[in-house]
């Protein structure tokens, strides 16, 4: 057992990373972005700790480091989050009067020493995210695809989570291959609060922080009402509703800690405002879901995060991901209409007034326009479906 009064370093670290985050965000300029946010890397090795102590002796991993290291007092690690701001902000503000800079490296002994670095866009690319950190659930599939593929091409750091397995390892190794320093991949089983605060606690180790998550884990079941196991809707509330309900509280209490501000979006369906015959459990549960990211925009407006909300219709693949959703769903109702998959795509694509295909790429430009913040927008959904007359409200 450890001492009374004393905090496990893991569990300080991610305390004090994300206030540290927000005292050291730079003034941006634009009133829609109005904080540049850093990298906060955290190193608990033998060898970091053993800087921390002294402050001699960098490590080899901090050798490009040129500035003086700000070292910091001694924490307990419980003191509440506002004496934690203070401190830290007094010791900061010392180190930019004594240095007219922030500083690179940040020493906490016996916890950890924090790598601050500042990613700048690249001159000629459109990287408004650079320096900011995603978090995607249920990442693993066709349209986490499109979501991941997005936000890292706009220069976002960006945390794919799922649950753990093959299919989240491989997911992640196709992306770390196109860039290994800007993803990571992170189990988070989004039914149970502590694997949930787990996946939070591992991306704050890793990058600070976070400054975008985007609800996308949902799954589905076709089976008319009578039908309905009432096991089967459990399991579909669990995931649908009390996972959102549970990334969203875990999201809010990190925004608050931060004060940057922030972003959410939660990958809705056209089905909360068109339900199908069938889709019983779906649609209830997705709806549910749906409210409480309306309830989310009232109550995180005060912090600056915005949450909103895009609804698809089908999409059936992104990138050579299959859709789980629809492979879990999709041979119901091809043997219900006599199709195969393509007639499938083909039917969905021509019941919508554009007879567009929707795809990963298009769920993603919305989840883009919001975390890109084209408008002054929040608690609002922009529905990705092609046009389809039954979803309009009434």
């Amino acid at each position: 057992m450890r001492p009374p009064n004393v905090v496990p370093a893991f569990e300080t670290v991610t305390r004090v990373a994300p206030i540290l985050r927000g005292l050291l965000a730079r003034p941006s300029g634009d009133d829609d972005h109005p904080s540049q946010p850093a990298i906060l890397s955290s190193h608990t090795d033998p060898e970091a700790l053993a800087f921390a102590a002294t402050c001699q002796r960098l490590p080899l991993f901090l050798d490009t480091v040129r500035t003086a290291p700000l070292r910091l007092e001694s924490l307990r690690g419980d003191e509440p989050d506002e004496e934690l701001r203070t401190h830290l902000a007094k010791a900061l503000a010392g180190y930019q009067a004594a240095h007219q800079a922030n500083p690179e490296i940040i020493a906490l002994p016996d916890v950890a020493v924090f790598q601050v670095s500042n990613p700048a866009p690249a001159p000629g690319h459109d990287l408004r995210l650079a320096g900011r950190v995603a978090v995607v659930t249920g990442a693993a599939g066709a349209i986490g695809y499109g979501i991941c593929m997005g936000l890292l091409e706009h220069g976002a750091h960006v945390a794919i989570t799922d649950l753990p397995g093959e299919k989240l390892d491989q997911f992640v190794a196709e992306f770390q291959e196109r860039d290994a320093a800007r993803t990571i991949g992170v189990p988070m089983d989004v039914t149970e609060p502590a694997s949930v605060a787990r996946a939070f606690a591992q991306i704050i180790a890793h990058w600070g922080g976070v400054d975008i998550v985007v609800l996308n884990a949902g799954i589905a079941l076709a089976c008319p009402l009578v039908e309905t196991d009432l096991e089967a809707f459990r399991r579909l509330e669990r995931v649908n509703v009390e996972g959102t309900l549970l990334v969203l509280a875990e999201a809010g209490r990190l925004f608050a800690r931060q004060n940057l501000g922030g972003d959410v979006v939660l990958i809705s369906t056209k089905n909360v405002y068109a339900p199908g015959a069938g889709f019983g459990a779906y649609s209830a549960t997705k709806a549910a879901a749906h409210q409480l990211a309306r309830i989310a925009s009232l109550e995180f407006a005060p912090l600056g995060v915005r949450v909103n909300l895009v609804a698809p219709d089908a999409v059936f693949s992104g990138g050579t991901h299959k859709s789980g959703l629809w492979a879990e769903v999709g041979p119901g109702r091809m043997k219900a209409r006599g199709l195969d998959e393509k007639g499938l795509e083909d039917y969905y694509r021509n019941r919508n007034l554009l007879k567009a295909k929707v795809t990963a790429k298009h769920v993603a430009n919305a989840v883009l326009f919001f975390v890109l913040r084209q408008t002054p927008t929040t608690g609002a959904c922009i529905p990705v479906d092609g046009g389809l007359p039954d979803a309009t409200p009434r």
